[in-house]
């Protein structure tokens, strides 16, 4: 339990950083060079609706307002009392935004030594998170499920329009027991006693630190309260952790338990980093709805996934050119390659069971992987067609998302491209069902980028 000296401490943090951010974010681009038509008619477009294996016939697509108002092979009648934007689709392919469901906006674009530094500058960390924020979009990822980091004034400047990013889907704080994967203090900085300081990724909203049911459930609700869309909890060691092996379940059923209760109370769902069969199976009983990673699973475990119509979300983590930095030697490096020889069975028993699979990135402290989140995706093409890659990063991580119920921020249908379902386009210079790579260079091959019916980008205009 914190002290009462504490608790107007952390008041005066949290009051800083929400005063930072809010600041920060001000300074941004904005969206007022975004300024449209309020109807926008995409003509002679092939379609890739989010769903389907294959094209449409040369289309027409009418956007009014943030929505997709009709679709069809004929000429569509225009709105008389409404100005509308053209835009000469000339064949190319017209596609739902991207969606990543497990990325880290604060984390990934600095480096550990940056967030060590960050109590002398904590600005420049916010202002790095506004930057990725952009880049993002501008990447086609419309739509992002954060799974840790302090976000939510991040979110809410997007949403007022005072910074252009993507839709964000806000987790908070990564709630950890002690000794977990969101716990990364020092040992220097043990035992905690009852007027111990906050630890620096506690005090940014990082990691939240609870052991025992009340705790859990303090923590679960606080970070609903601060606007959490789901929650996510550490059931498992990881690899960018220090003290917590990889092979560790984290958790009892009863505080896993503690922490679905309370989510489902505000009717949501909780997710877990768990890469283990016995994390994994402890979360399951406890009625987790989502599993993060799961690159350790075997048989009896995906089949366990499958018959609770449990999510699986993993990433294509492998030994190649994205993989997160570590020095050789190193027990992360250790456990990174451990989690890397995994990857292969865990989508090919995926496959197996059907289970219903989504796709992110989990860049951390790597600005020059978060660039690559397009072809992190294309990736995917060693395992299934890009069909089903795309219909992966679109439909099916929108019915993920969508698993928020009245916690979702964005109600409306996303991930396709049908009547009524909100505007999030890409117009592709080229076939992505033909040509996957095409989303690794968002730059030359995005010739349009729509969130919301507005235009971010429009090399066509």
């Amino acid at each position: 339990m914190r002290s009462c000296y504490l608790l107007p401490v952390a008041a005066v943090l949290l009051g800083l950083f929400s005063l930072i951010t809010q600041v920060s974010f001000a300074q941004g681009p904005g969206n007022s060079q975004n300024s449209q038509a309020v109807a926008v008619l995409f003509e002679n477009v092939r379609i890739f609706d989010g769903v389907s294996d294959n094209l449409s016939a040369p289309s027409n697509v009418l956007v009014v307002g943030n929505a997709i108002q009709a679709i069809d092979t004929r000429p569509l009648p225009m709105p008389a009392d409404i100005g509308v934007a053209r835009i000469s689709g000339a064949g190319r392919v017209l596609m739902p935004g991207l969606i990543d469901a497990h990325t880290h906006l604060f984390m990934e674009t600095s480096t550990q030594e940056d967030l060590i530094a960050a109590t002398t500058a904590p600005e420049r960390l916010f202002q790095r998170s506004q930057e990725n924020a952009n880049a993002m979009l501008m990447r086609g990822f419309t739509s992002a499920r954060d799974l840790a980091g302090p976000v939510f004034e991040l979110k809410r400047a997007i949403d007022r329009g005072d910074v252009v990013g993507p839709r964000i889907w806000p987790s908070g704080a990564m709630i950890s027991q002690t000794s977990g994967h969101g716990d990364f203090r020092e040992l220097s900085e043990l035992p905690r006693t009852p007027t111990s300081e906050l630890s620096l990724a506690e005090q940014f909203g990082v990691g939240a630190i609870a052991d025992g049911v009340d705790e859990v459930l303090r923590r679960t609700r606080e970070q609903l309260m601060l606007g959490a869309s789901q929650i996510k909890l550490a059931a498992g060691g990881g690899v960018a952790s220090e003290f917590d092996p990889i092979d560790v379940a984290q958790y009892t059923e009863a505080e896993l338990r503690a922490a679905v209760d309370a989510a489902e109370d505000w009717n949501t769902y909780v997710t877990v980093h768990a890469y283990t069969p016995r994390a994994i199976q402890k979360a399951i009983r406890a009625g987790v709805k989502c599993i993060e990673h799961g690159q350790l699973i075997d048989e009896e475990t995906a089949r366990m996934i499958a018959e609770n119509d449990v999510w699986l979300s993993p990433q294509p983590f492998l030994d190649d050119e994205d993989a997160n930095p570590y020095p050789e030697g190193t027990e992360n490096r250790a456990k990174q390659l451990m989690v890397a020889t995994g990857t292969d069975r865990a989508y090919n028993l995926a496959k197996q069971y059907n289970i219903k699979t989504a796709w992110g990135t989990d860049n951390l402290f790597n600005p020059q992987g978060s660039a690559r989140q397009g072809a992190k995706l294309a990736k995917l093409v060693r395992w299934y067609t890009p069909a089903e890659v795309l219909r992966m990063a679109t439909s099916t991580n929108a019915s993920l998302l969508a698993l928020s119920g009245p916690r979702n921020p964005y109600p409306g249908k996303l991930g396709v491209v049908e009547e009524g379902a909100l505007a999030d386009l890409l117009l592709v210079n080229g076939n992505p069902l033909e040509n996957i790579r095409l989303i690794e260079d968002p730059e030359a091959n995005f010739l349009v980028i729509m969130k919301n019916g507005v235009m971010y980008k429009n090399r066509l205009s």
